[in-house]
C-alpha cells in the first residue's frame, strides 16, 4: 500500500516563475523525501514603483510519498 501527502509551500525569485518553483522544490527535498510531483496554484508578482516585475512569488502543492 503506498499513501501519499501533499503539503503547501510558497517560493519567490527574482528570475522568474520557473526558478521559483525550482528553489521551492529545493529547498523542499532538504527535509521531505520521495517528492513525486508539485502544482503551481497561485502566482504572484512584486513591483517596483515604475510597475517592473521585481519579483515573482508562487504558492505550490508538493505531493511526496510516505515511507
Amino acid at each position: 500500500m503506498t499513501v501519499a501527502k501533499v503539503i503547501e509551500i510558497s517560493s519567490s525569485s527574482s528570475k522568474g516563475i520557473e526558478d521559483a518553483v525550482k528553489d521551492g522544490l529545493k529547498r523542499a527535498a532538504k527535509t521531505i523525501n520521495n517528492i513525486k510531483g508539485a502544482w503551481v496554484n497561485d502566482i504572484k508578482v512584486m513591483t517596483d514603483d515604475a510597475g517592473k516585475v521585481t519579483e515573482w512569488r508562487v504558492n505550490m502543492r508538493v505531493n511526496f510519498v510516505l515511507d
